[in-house]
């Protein structure tokens, strides 16, 4: 449940703002989580990042787009990923998009995630498509293996795939980040 200013062309714009760039690197996800995509609009992006005005293009938000309790939601796969952008310096060069574009969960429970069907990965390839064509020279990289197989699905190359940060996939994720735009690790 969106707050009452979080409406669907809230969303959009916030979608806008951010696609309002000439990216070195799209990210692409499979769908929008519901502490991520599903409330900020934006995929690898959660409400407290929009709060805080942590996303590049995107003006910070001042009210709460949840109507749940318990936020504003924080998404550990959203702060992994803005985390390397940031570091690697992409953050002003990426576009962070999913595969579909809704969000996937079990029938009256808007709170949980389910991996989508093929026909609904196959409603996503308009977007898809239209977003690669938008951005030819961006280098496409898939974030996680269900992504990878979603983009295989749909027919398109990624030239990379690396794992998803979730489910401690963090450390690999990110260094695969820092090996493929040749940053090195900080120091600790």
């Amino acid at each position: 449940m969106d707050a009452h200013g979080n409406s669907p062309k809230a969303k959009l714009g916030r979608l806008g703002a951010h696609l309002d760039c000439d990216p070195e690197v799209i990210l692409v996800g499979e769908a929008p989580g519901w502490r991520g995509a599903a409330v900020s609009g934006v995929a690898f992006t959660c409400e407290d990042q929009i709060l805080s005005g942590a996303i590049p293009r995107v003006a910070r938000g001042y009210e709460r787009l949840s109507g749940y309790a318990g936020g504003p939601f924080k998404e550990g796969s959203a702060a992994a990923v803005w985390e390397i952008l940031y570091e690697v310096g992409l953050a002003e060069k990426a576009v962070l998009w999913n595969a579909i574009q809704m969000h996937p969960h079990l029938p009256d429970n808007p709170l949980c995630n389910r991996t989508p069907s093929t026909s609904e990965v196959m409603e996503g390839k308009p977007a898809m498509l239209a977003l690669r064509a938008a951005f030819p020279k961006a280098k496409l990289v898939a974030i996680g293996k269900k992504s990878q197989g979603l983009m295989d699905r749909m027919g398109l190359a990624c030239d990379l795939s690396v794992r998803h940060p979730s489910y401690g996939g963090k450390p690999e994720f990110q260094a695969s980040m820092r090996a493929a735009f040749g940053r090195r690790a900080l120091p600790n």
